[in-house]
């Protein structure tokens, strides 16, 4: 999701390589012990970055649904009133983060009820305020469609953006690039089929 140049810090070599284990794993079938040998360090030596699994956990899915809220509020300010412009972007941003952030799909899927109450409830916060960006924009593109159609129609589209984890077959996709236009056009497609039937 964040785009940068310059290389992760060993934090974010240990979160990477968390998500990837626990994806793959489950929460509870990957030790930390695993998570320091996938990134060259003792599993102890994680202590001194996080203090244990949980809060890697708790960091992965505040943190990426922070992001994404983040991001969306930014390709707003960037969109400056365009709403067709602005809901172009947010599905770009956001096949960006499905096809380049898959395990924690897969992650927020399975993992999210081991997070401590108060982190579920931010994530859940942050995931209604990037809901609520989305319908704006929607309603401003199709103005017809109502509230509610519009707010399923967003929740439908991140669905089928949010489906990659499961096409990870080789093969299964025809490059990042195909990839990222096919889903574009689907999500444009679901929007205007909502709108034109409002």
């Amino acid at each position: 999701m964040v785009t940068r140049t310059d290389a992760p810090t060993r934090r974010e070599q240990i979160l990477k390589e968390a998500a990837r284990l626990f994806a793959e794993r489950g929460f509870h079938g990957v030790g930390v012990d695993e998570i320091g040998a996938a990134v060259g360090i003792s599993g102890p030596g994680l202590y001194r970055h996080f203090a244990g699994k949980d809060a890697m956990l708790a960091e992965l899915l505040v943190g990426i649904s922070g992001q994404l809220l983040t991001g969306g509020k930014r390709r707003a300010a960037e969109a400056d009133g365009d709403p067709e412009a602005l809901l172009d972007s947010l599905i770009e941003g956001h096949i960006d983060f499905a096809l380049d952030d898959r395990p924690l799909i897969t992650l927020h899927d399975r993992e999210l009820d081991r997070l401590r109450e108060s982190d579920r409830k931010l994530v859940r916060q942050l995931q209604r305020q990037y809901v609520e960006l989305w319908v704006e924009v929607v309603r401003q593109v199709y103005p017809d469609l109502a509230e509610p159609a519009a707010r399923a129609s967003v929740h439908a589209v991140f669905g089928l953006l949010n489906s990659t984890p499961h096409l990870s077959r080789p093969g299964a996709l025809p490059g990042r690039a195909a990839t990222a236009q096919l889903l574009h056009r689907l999500a444009r497609g679901a929007f205007a089929a909502a709108g034109s039937g409002a």
